[in-house]
This record gives structure tokens, C-alpha cells and sequence, in this order.
């Protein structure tokens, strides 16, 4: 069982929110966290078994960071 912390952040200009991680390696995008999630799920083990770590069950921790400029009541 391998173990990859996989960040994801909001990126204010482009009112997207990203996914990436070297190790994988992985990068994406999408306006929905949810889909985003998805897509992630569904692609680690694509990207994995591509990468010729198909005997791998992945352990994905999700690190979600987005910054709140302004008043925050």
C-alpha cells in the first residue's frame, strides 16, 4: 500500500480549483471540488498502472487550501 498526499488549492484568477502531486506525477483542474475529487479517483490508478505501479492500492490524503482575502465575518 503506497500513500500520496495530493494537494488541492483554489486558484482565485483562474476560478478554478487544482489538484497536483509529483510523485504521482499528477496535475488537474476543474470548477467543481467534487468533480475534482472524481477525477482524481478515477486517474491515480490510471496514472499509477501507467507508470508501471499497478500493484499499488493507493492511500490518497487530500490536502485542500483555499485563501479568503477581505472580511471574514
Amino acid at each position: 500500500m503506497s500513500e500520496y498526499i495530493i494537494n488541492l488549492f483554489w486558484d482565485e484568477e483562474a476560478s478554478v480549483w487544482g489538484a497536483i502531486n509529483d510523485d504521482i506525477p499528477i496535475a488537474l483542474e476543474s470548477e467543481s471540488i467534487d468533480f475534482l475529487i472524481e477525477r482524481i479517483q478515477i486517474s491515480v490508478p490510471e496514472i499509477l498502472s501507467l507508470n508501471g505501479k499497478e500493484d499499488e492500492t493507493p492511500v490518497l490524503h487530500l490536502r485542500i487550501e483555499k485563501v479568503v482575502k477581505g472580511n471574514c465575518q
